[in-house]
């Protein structure tokens, strides 16, 4: 078996031929071979979304694909987003509403929760604030921005629909993420307490 197999990929609109050793995943390629670095490399186990690129439209986890296993396919990352908007270079409207409703903190996630955002538009429609903050679960914020990252995907996947519903409850947002990671609804991380055994 040879030890390179040939990789044709479309990335962000530009066509390639590369060379891979068949471990070779989705997320080392782009980073290491192609100095797209914007895809960020997170946990490397699937489970923290940094990583979230678009393939053939839909999202998935570039640290668990191998980049063998997409011959041919149509990749986006977060530096070709803009792309697909189609207005010659402005930004993408997920990213001028992530811009405007201040849904970055570090920004180690942001390219990640942009490109699973872009991956809903092609999916069906979530019809609620709800469904966007379940739907876009797999993506993980270390800096807690949860409700300004659902404000701003509802933003453009509900085309302002529902709008007063949606900041009513993403005004919750906070309180259902901390009450996810165990802290009670209304305490700090610093007030809960770790639960005691006997």
């Amino acid at each position: 078996m040879p030890s390179r197999l040939p990789v044709r990929l479309r990335i962000n609109g530009a066509d390639y031929t590369l060379h891979v050793e068949p471990w070779v995943t989705l997320l080392d390629l782009l980073r290491e071979q192609l100095d797209l670095t914007g895809t960020k490399k997170g946990c490397d186990h699937g489970q923290c979304g940094a990583c979230t690129i678009l393939a053939d439209g839909r999202r998935i986890n570039a640290c668990l694909a191998l980049a063998v296993a997409y011959d041919q396919a149509d990749i986006t990352t977060v530096e070709g987003l803009a792309r697909l908007a189609g207005d010659g270079g402005a930004l993408h409207p997920l990213q001028q509403a992530f811009i405007e409703c201040d849904a970055f903190q570090c920004g180690y996630c942001t390219p990640g929760q942009l490109c699973s955002a872009a991956g809903l538009l092609n999916e069906t429609p979530p019809r609620n604030v709800p469904e966007i903050r379940e739907r876009m679960s797999g993506n993980l914020c270390r800096c807690g921005a949860y409700p300004q990252i659902v404000e701003a995907v509802s933003r453009v996947v509900l085309n302002g629909r529902a709008r007063d519903e949606g900041a009513r409850q993403t005004e919750n947002a906070g309180e259902t993420a901390g009450e996810t990671a165990g802290i009670p609804a209304g305490a700090t991380p610093s007030s809960a307490t770790p639960e005691q055994t006997p």
